[in-house]
């Protein structure tokens, strides 16, 4: 072929590639509503009050999504998926996007046909045993039995920390949190390891939960965040810089309510580009931001110290002060 056929014909190529994959956020638009996977309940992140509605970190980043496709963050249908069951839930196509407390990882991202569109949440692996026990590191486990859930990295994670440090530890797993914690709480384990907010949430839910400890170690890296299918640019994408949005508009000191006023123009302007590119409204991130808020009114209203987690922002603070938290720029 001469230069120009051959140009042409890959811009027939790419036209078709795009079309091939694109149909996620045609769908959910059809359908007028999200299908987000959650977690079946972790305090802080996804779970029912008592009228059945869901709330948390990861819930609200369904809600964010959904106002930035849709124009209204309750136009979500909660899909709850256990770790085992969540990733296989979102490559057979029965949920939109997975969000749900799951660590990115190379061998996740390259063999599942799966994008880590960013990270949301930036935690690491812990240890819990009840204060009586007077453990101050892990490292004091060795002969210990440890609850864990399976389907997750956490077992392998806990395996080589303590083979590379000399000790013994055995392992109680389960397909539910709920059944591991049951069985922390009925001492049928020494400690609990999970991820250091999960592990916050499970201590929550204890009878006693000053009774118990979440140690100081960490043990790995866990950045946690949503996930979407590889087949799907555009809606990587939309997911992807609805998670920036969310943390360049706490940067900008836009929130909530500054969307009635002023700010929704600065907003409208910070996410100018996505109007065209990814088939947006020009008031996609005002209605996000007036949705559910920005990344910090997201963290202290599900996590923060004030809430039955107890966490600080830590490493999750804004880059500007003191964490790592940092997304590109906008517009």
């Amino acid at each position: 072929m001469h230069r120009r056929q051959l140009a042409a014909a890959a811009l027939v190529f790419l036209a078709s590639t795009s079309i091939g994959h694109a149909g996620t956020l045609d769908d959910v638009r059809a359908r007028g509503e999200l299908i987000c996977g959650v977690s079946e309940g972790l305090g802080g992140f996804s779970e029912q009050d008592g009228a059945g509605t869901w709330q948390g970190f990861d819930v609200d980043f369904c809600r964010a999504v959904a106002a930035a496709v849709l124009g209204d963050a309750g136009k979500v249908q909660y899909v709850p998926l256990s770790a085992e069951a969540r990733f296989a839930a979102l490559t057979d196509g029965k949920i939109d996007l997975l969000s749900r407390n799951s660590t990115w990882t190379m061998t996740r991202d390259l063999t599942l046909g799966l994008d880590f569109p960013g990270t949301s949440y930036f935690d690491g692996q812990g240890f819990m045993v009840p204060a009586l026990f007077g453990a101050i590191s892990p490292l004091e486990l060795d002969g210990a039995s440890i609850c864990v859930v399976s389907g997750t990295t956490t077992e392998a994670n806990a395996a080589a920390y303590f083979k590379k440090a000399g000790l013994t530890v055995s392992f109680l797993s389960f397909e539910e949190r709920d059944e591991a914690r049951a069985a922390y709480a009925d001492a049928r384990c020494d400690a609990y390891t999970a991820d250091r907010s999960a592990l916050a949430a499970e201590r929550a839910e204890l009878p006693m939960p000053d009774e118990h400890v979440i140690l100081k170690d960490v043990i790995s890296k866990e950045p946690l965040g949503p996930v979407v299918r590889d087949d799907d640019p555009q809606w990587t994408a939309l997911v992807r810089w609805t998670l920036f949005g969310l943390i360049d508009a706490e940067e900008q000191k836009l929130d909530a309510a500054s969307m009635a006023g002023a700010g929704a123009d600065e907003a409208r302007a910070m996410g100018g580009p996505a109007v065209a590119a990814l088939g947006l409204s020009d008031d996609w991130l005002v209605q996000v931001l007036a949705g559910v808020g920005n990344y910090g009114e997201i963290f202290e209203r599900n996590l923060g110290e004030q809430t039955p987690m107890q966490l600080s922002r830590g490493v999750n603070a804004l880059w500007t002060q003191g964490g790592i938290l940092y997304a590109p720029p906008m517009p």
